[in-house]
């Protein structure tokens, strides 16, 4: 296996990330591939119903972005930016979390972990539109915890106040038809600061058009952070230490895959978040079964997917944990010859990019 970071590295042409993202959303485009062999073909989102079978199971995350980027000043004056991540009430001891954990939840005042623009120091005050919340800590991966008054309501305050957090490959401010457009269709968990974007290419209708041909849902909710677009910065992929994200597998989504495995049908998770979520569930020491709490899984060959057969996803970053994820279906190898047959196919890239979808074995020749 070649551990390198660097082995996980492709060139990808500017033009090809996605700004905007394309209407309606299951026109995207679609490469499918067979995750161990054969040539991919070229679809749409909208042909899904003709490439799941009946009896096939998608798992979802219905987690919903909250418009979590506000803008205030600090009693100097000085503007400042701060990008609300998750409630300490939710939180974690780092040297805690491992692949999963079920800590308590306790109890804590309205204080958030954070990213603001520029230096502040604990004691530093911003003022958001009179809301007047106070720096405590500066936390040594740069995320701070900000305490607001105890009577706000902060995810309120985010909905009256807020925009959207687009991802920094997106260049342009959030607009208001992204309120509606970096969000899927189903969401209603709030507690991201990014998108499960593989799911945002589903339509009610389209979701409706699988359900009539006998493909099966379930749900998982992962609140996605920040670090899900954080490179992987060492040399060796083996040294890097993962974001911890909070998931939750409920029982009956655990029920779904076992009658899914049972009739013979296929597992396909929409999206990275999925699919971090039921292998975490997975690695419980009896197997899959109902979870929730902190994963900072990291999977990465030569590991192999146990919980999912097939997995539907957008196009990743270089030398991202995502990127090496997928690779655990099809290998490094593969995998980068099919980013380089979408490159050259002109595939849109990123959060409002197109998709593949990876079904297990090889895919029959194309007639």
């Amino acid at each position: 296996m070649d551990d390198r970071t660097s082995a996980y590295d492709y060139d990808l042409p500017p033009d090809l990330i996605a700004q905007q993202a394309i209407e309606p959303r299951d026109a995207a485009r679609l490469m499918v591939c067979g995750a161990s062999a054969g040539a991919p073909s070229h679809r749409h989102i909208r042909d899904l119903p003709d490439l799941l079978h009946p009896g096939d199971l998608l798992v979802l995350n219905r987690t919903k972005v909250i418009p979590a980027r506000l803008f205030g000043r600090k009693s100097t004056g000085g503007a400042v930016e701060v990008l609300l991540i998750h409630p300490e009430e939710d939180d974690y001891a780092e040297d805690d979390v491992a692949e999963g954990d079920n800590a308590e939840k306790k109890t804590q005042p309205p204080r958030w972990r954070c990213l603001i623009g520029g230096k502040v120091r604990p004691g530093t005050v911003i003022d958001v539109s009179g809301t007047r919340a106070e720096v405590l800590t500066c936390h040594d991966d740069g995320e701070r915890t900000l305490a607001f008054p105890p009577s706000c309501a902060v995810e309120a305050l985010c909905e009256r106040l807020g925009r959207i957090p687009l991802p920094p490959y997106i260049r342009r401010d959030a607009v208001a038809t992204d309120r509606e457009r970096y969000q899927t269709v189903f969401a209603d968990r709030p507690g991201s600061v990014a998108a499960p974007t593989a799911a945002l290419h589903l339509t009610r209708d389209l979701l409706n058009r699988l359900a009539a041909g006998g493909v099966e849902t379930a749900f998982v909710d992962l609140a996605i952070g920040p670090g899900t677009f954080k490179p992987v910065d060492t040399e060796s992929i083996t040294d890097f230490r993962i974001h911890a994200e909070r998931a939750d597998c409920p029982a009956e989504t655990v029920a779904a895959i076992t009658a899914c495995r049972a009739r013979g049908g296929r597992v396909i998770a929409v999206g990275t978040t999925v699919v971090r979520t039921l292998e975490t569930a997975a690695a419980q020491p009896d197997g899959l079964a109902p979870w929730s709490g902190w994963t900072r899984i990291f999977l990465h060959p030569p590991r192999r997917l146990a919980a999912v057969d097939g997995l539907l996803t957008n196009f990743h970053l270089p030398r991202s944990s995502l990127l090496m994820l997928v690779a655990c279906l099809t290998g490094r190898e593969r995998l980068l010859a099919l980013y380089a047959e979408a490159i050259a196919e002109r595939y849109r890239f990123f959060s409002y990019g197109d998709a593949c979808l990876f079904l297990p074995g090889s895919l029959p020749a194309e007639s």
